[in-house]
């Protein structure tokens, strides 16, 4: 399939190769300097608007809807980004008890979850803000923290905390 598609009517349409961005050299290589900067040892989290940019970067390109965490320790260092989820255009499945297991396992005292809307759209659904509520309070069982999450779309990423919603 070419990224020009004859429609039915005659008509051409450019269609976004969406997989292809990724792949992109000059977009892995952005993504490996905030990787590098946001993840290194000692590294600790105090630019939201670094997080925000690498979790655009990270998202932005997905053509379905992908949950993903960043793992934290105490001084809000960087011990891990996973993808964790995968869905559809317009949804997908979170479990929190994963979501736990994975925050045990890493053994982290926090984490900023993201997930991207691939309709473009940063508002939150009643869905989004129900599963970050019931995330934050299972993560809050085995004491770690939920600092922020992030829905990646067209524009500027929609915060839950800057927005008073955690």
């Amino acid at each position: 399939m070419t990224l020009s598609e004859a429609v039915t009517d005659g008509t051409a349409c450019t269609l976004v190769d969406y997989a292809s961005i990724q792949d992109d050299p000059l977009i892995r290589q952005a993504i490996g300097v905030l990787e590098e900067r946001l993840f290194k040892r000692g590294a600790s989290l105090t630019s939201p608007a670094a997080v925000r940019e690498y979790l655009r970067l990270k998202l932005a390109g997905e053509a379905l809807e992908v949950f993903a965490a960043v793992f934290l320790d105490s001084q809000h260092c960087v011990i891990a980004y996973e993808p964790m989820f995968r869905g559809t255009i317009d949804g997908a499945a979170v479990y929190p008890r994963a979501v736990v297991k994975r925050a045990i396992e890493h053994n982290c005292a926090a984490v900023v979850f993201a997930h991207n809307h691939p309709s473009g759209s940063t508002e939150p659904s009643q869905a989004d803000k129900a599963i970050t509520t019931r995330l934050k309070s299972a993560l809050e069982l085995v004491d770690v923290r939920v600092l922020d999450h992030f829905i990646i779309g067209d524009g500027i990423p929609f915060s839950f905390a800057e927005s008073g919603l955690l």
